[in-house]
């Protein structure tokens, strides 16, 4: 069985003024939150034998808190097809993985993250994925058992087995009160 982790970039800043969505970084918030989820990925005893994740800043960003708070590099594989990916392309990379891999993690973006988990995971009315299906915000991370292997990967061919926000983790890394 073959185990896919999927993390959303953590939360980025809109007033940064950079000429391109590619290049637009963390906010505070993103970087605790990603710091945060790399201590529970930790705690909860979660290692990856493959890590491939979108080059964009924000992810980058991501990647280097969440190692911060896991206390270990993750050393990805940068995968410019992942920068706002649909589900169908990010589908297509799981299917590529290295067949030796047993734990992948993916680092990506919305929509296309989260349409994966609801592509892959069958609706069976399952409360974990209708948390999914109302939101799966930024810094969240959804963890899936493939049992048909990278290569057989499908609609609804997934177990979705957890799914963590940074707000479970901390309810300061919630939604801002407005």
């Amino acid at each position: 069985m073959k185990t896919l982790t999927l993390l959303r970039h953590a939360k980025s800043g809109w007033d940064d003024g950079v000429a391109r969505d590619f290049d637009r970084p963390l906010n505070a918030k993103g970087k605790r939150a990603g710091v945060e989820m790399g201590r529970h990925l930790r705690a909860e005893a979660r290692a990856f034998d493959h890590v491939v994740a979108s080059p964009a800043l924000r992810v980058v960003e991501t990647l280097a808190a969440v190692e911060q708070g896991y206390g270990a590099a993750l050393t990805p594989t940068w995968d410019r097809t992942i920068y706002l990916a649909s589900a169908a392309t990010l589908l297509d990379l799981i299917r590529d993985l290295p067949a030796e891999a047993g734990r992948v993690l993916m680092v990506g973006h919305n929509p296309g993250i989260e349409e994966l988990v609801l592509l892959l995971v069958a609706d069976d009315g399952a409360a974990l994925r209708d948390r999914v299906e109302a939101k799966y915000p930024t810094g969240a991370v959804a963890e899936l058992e493939l049992t048909d292997g990278w290569s057989g990967a499908g609609r609804g061919t997934a177990r979705l087995t957890r799914f963590v926000r940074p707000r479970d983790l901390d309810a300061t890394l919630g939604p801002d009160a407005d």
